[in-house]
């Protein structure tokens, strides 16, 4: 059925494309070249920096979306709506002059939870009701889903991406996609590409070879476009190899399109890019949010003779098409009423379904005891979602405490009394710090800190409670990165507020469950082992605090599993030296592209103004398994409260694919799902080196019982087996034994299978985006 769908996918997508394609050509033949240009410039229309073009005015349309295109009169060209944001549809929730009626939206888990449920299906669901609220409050494409690669744990947009890993990225990615679009409208996979730091993005250098580039950072995108088709890519700020992603032909042109058969718009992120001519000439069609000095550079180069009149009409052709199949061309009548209670359910269920049990010591969860301690400030009020463009304005977000009171359970008044004391101290606080005229206050938050309770009040809670719950909040975003103190870190109050809440539980004979409200990877190691139960909720959407109900008091079995490694310290991370964890930067290129002054070109700041990607393809656990790194908790690792077995597996060839089948059995005592992960490690036959196992399929039970059996099914392509070859720019399946190694985390591996493929396989690519210098690959750390 899956196969079926995809290609009904492309079915409508060939058809929408050639409507839309004949009817572009003849409105290109009627239009004057200032009104071509026109199109490739969105419809802000501002002149200078555009530093206040965060979010636009969209010509009144939908207030609160990010922008519009130009609307050509003459020949009746509607604008369309582009709106963020990738956790869910970001416009204003009340309008000026209209009392009657409020435009929230649903708050969704954020990418990196719906990422660690391992179901397409679900996310697919998801995008499905994201897509309705797009359609209905008449926003033509939705600036997402964000599918960059956590290279580092400390980028400030992690939340939005989905793994470390490319290919559960792109699988991921592309569920979403085909989600959102099954509504009739588009969406804008970005940050196209290797945007994997918020320091600096919009002047970074990018200095990677063209293998890690392919594998790694690129395979999510190829993933995505080849299987769902996307109606457009956002190019992202930062430069690679020396050449901004919106004025790089290599990349827009020869790989994006003419490799991968992309037939979609370019546009960039808002600002981005600095040489406009050459941006048209790469294939970015659109520059967003638009601005007159953009228009007029264009005009003036292709009146020069420097920008050919044919790369305009090819770009303006480009950008026609989807105007041509958004809803607003259409006359489609919105109504401004989706269905949010049905969508706040699907989020529900889930965020529940992507949650990771990471400790269970005793069994302690599902909860039986309803008379509970909630201590940490976030448990009051939970964390929904991240900061910036990401982030969704919802009509409500339900806090751990309010989600288990509506579950059943009953918090200890005294504790509950002290922390509402204190939040109101620390929002009157907060409160004074905002200047109301700053046009980036809509991006800041209170962030609660979290204080220790006296030794006396968690005693006498202690004695009255029958369980402890602490929750560890982070929230992060747009526009700056994580740090290690205090961030990916505990803070010393953090780490002594559990040791005195598990101290004075442990003492009356009673357990302590730590919850995870958090954004990105943090350090577990040095206090995992206090807490009887620790459950890494992430950060779950507007209802998060029911979410997590549901698994405390098993009305749902967890079987999220984990979409990155978590590290035992942050250095063990093999891109850590090369990663701006300690850099104190304030200049304008974490909001916007800004080149290098002479001087600052004289002595380029590492890490800032150019970051070296030395560990190659190794990033997470192809580092860690490789080079038998230790971990705190490996990629794929998720407990459950009953237990699977595997059986013996099979494979057949198809074609060009190996067919893997293998069966899962729940062995426990409850109903749970199950995710295998088929991770293939590929024979040393060739000069080029190979992570030690790489994940080529995955896939995930439905609701098992108790005793049943379901056989999974997981295909691999020969392509999805090859490796890219620099040297002779190729990918390359070498001939060989491969050993299919079926596990539930990255090493807890369960069954093998040895498979071979008996003759090489090459596919010639283009020779391009190479590095300028040649990277030491991981020399530096003496691997």
């Amino acid at each position: 059925m899956k196969n079926v769908g995809l290609s009904i996918v492309l079915v409508v997508e060939v058809f929408m494309l050639a409507a839309c394609g004949s009817e572009a050509d003849g409105l290109l033949k009627k239009m004057t070249i200032e009104e071509k240009v026109d199109l490739l410039v969105g419809a802000e229309r501002r002149q200078g920096e555009g530093l206040n073009s965060i979010v636009s005015k969209t010509m009144g349309i939908v207030p609160g979306a990010a922008g519009t295109t130009q609307p050509i009169g003459r020949l009746n060209i509607p604008p369309i709506v582009l709106a963020d944001g990738p956790a869910g549809l970001r416009i204003q929730p009340i309008r000026q002059g209209d009392s009657t009626s409020t435009y929230y939206c649903t708050a969704f888990p954020v990418g990196t939870l719906l990422s660690s449920t391992w179901n397409t299906e679900l996310v697919e669901s998801v995008g499905k009701a994201m897509g309705n609220e797009v359609h209905e409050y008449g926003v033509d494409v939705l600036l997402g889903p964000a599918i960059n690669i956590q290279r580092n744990p400390l980028c400030g947009r992690n939340f939005e991406y989905y793994s470390e890993d490319p290919l559960l990225t792109g699988k991921i990615a592309a569920a979403m996609v085909r989600g959102i679009q099954y509504n009739g409208v588009g969406t804008a996979l970005k940050h196209f590409a290797a945007n994997n730091q918020e320091t600096n993005r919009g002047g970074d250098d990018v200095r990677i070879s063209s293998r890690a580039l392919r594998e790694i950072y690129l395979k999510g995108f190829e993933i995505a476009v080849r299987e769902a088709y996307p109606w457009t890519i956002m190019t992202s700020y930062n430069k690679i190899n020396g050449v901004y992603t919106s004025e790089s032909s290599e990349l827009l042109t020869d790989i994006l399109r003419n490799e991968w058969g992309f037939k979609g718009a370019v546009m960039t992120d808002w600002n981005g890019g600095i040489d406009n001519p050459a941006q048209i000439y790469a294939g970015n069609d659109l520059l967003m949010p638009g601005t007159t000095n953009q228009r007029d550079s264009i005009l003036k180069a292709v009146k020069s003779g420097i920008l050919s009149e044919n790369d305009v009409n090819r770009d303006a052709r480009r950008v026609l098409e989807l105007v041509m199949k958004a809803p607003r061309s259409k006359g489609y009548l919105y109504s401004n009423k989706p269905d949010l209670k049905s969508h706040a359910l699907i989020a529900r269920e889930s965020a529940a379904e992507g949650m990771v049990l990471l400790k269970n010591d005793g069994a302690v969860l599902p909860l039986i005891r309803r008379s509970i301690a909630l201590f940490g400030m976030t448990s009051y009020n939970f964390i929904s979602g991240g900061t910036g463009s990401g982030d969704v304005n919802e009509a409500y977000t339900v806090s751990l405490k309010d989600g288990l009171m509506n579950a059943g359970f009953v918090n200890d008044l005294a504790v509950d009394t002290l922390y509402k004391e204190q939040m109101k101290i620390q929002n009157d606080e907060f409160t004074k710090t905002i200047d109301s005229n700053n046009p980036w206050a809509k991006f800041i938050h209170v962030q609660y800190k979290d204080f220790l309770p006296s030794v006396d009040i968690l005693k006498k809670v202690a004695e009255e409670a029958e369980v402890g719950i602490l929750t560890i909040g982070r929230n992060s975003g747009e526009f700056r990165d994580r740090k290690i103190p205090n961030d990916f870190d505990l803070s010393d109050i953090e780490k002594h507020l559990i040791s005195l809440v598990c101290r004075a539980f442990h003492a009356v004979g009673k357990k302590v469950v730590v919850i995870l409200n958090i954004g990105g990877v943090i350090e577990t190691s040095s206090w995992k082992e206090e807490p009887d139960a620790i459950l890494l909720a992430w950060q779950p959407g507007q209802e998060g605090g029911n979410s997590v109900a549901d698994v405390l008091c098993g009305k749902v079995n967890p079987s999220g599993k984990l979409p990155s490694t978590f590290p035992i310290n942050y250095m063990d991370i093999a891109s850590s030296a090369n990663f701006p964890y300690d850099a104190n930067y304030t200049g304008k290129g974490s909001f916007m592209s800004v080149p290098l002054t002479k001087e600052e070109a004289k002595n380029p700041v590492r890490n800032v103004d150019y970051t070296c990607y030395e560990e190659g393809i190794y990033v997470g656990y192809r580092y860690f398994d490789s080079f038998d790194k230790e971990v705190s908790y490996p990629f794929g690792y998720g407990l459950s409260y009953t237990s699977f077995s595997l059986g013996k597996p099979t494979v057949k060839r198809e074609g060009e694919n190996y067919l893997f089948i293998i069966p899962v059995t729940n062995i426990g005592k409850v109903p749970g799902k199950e995710v295998v992960q088929l991770y293939v490690s590929a024979p040393d036959v060739s000069d080029l080196t190979k992570p030690a196992k790489e994940l080529k399929a995955f896939a995930k039970t439905h609701l098992l019982q108790p005793g049943e059996t379901q056989s999974l099914e997981l295909k691999v392509t020969m392509y999805g087996l090859a490796s890219f070859d620099e040297k002779n720019s190729q990918w390359k399946t070498d001939a060989g034994q491969y050993t299919a190694l079926f596990g539930i985390s990255s090493q807890n591996i369960l069954q093998t299978l040895i498979f071979t493929v008996n003759k090489s396989i090459m596919k010639k690519v283009h020779e391009v985006l190479k590095p300028q210098t040649k990277l030491s690959f991981l020399r530096e750390k003496g691997y």
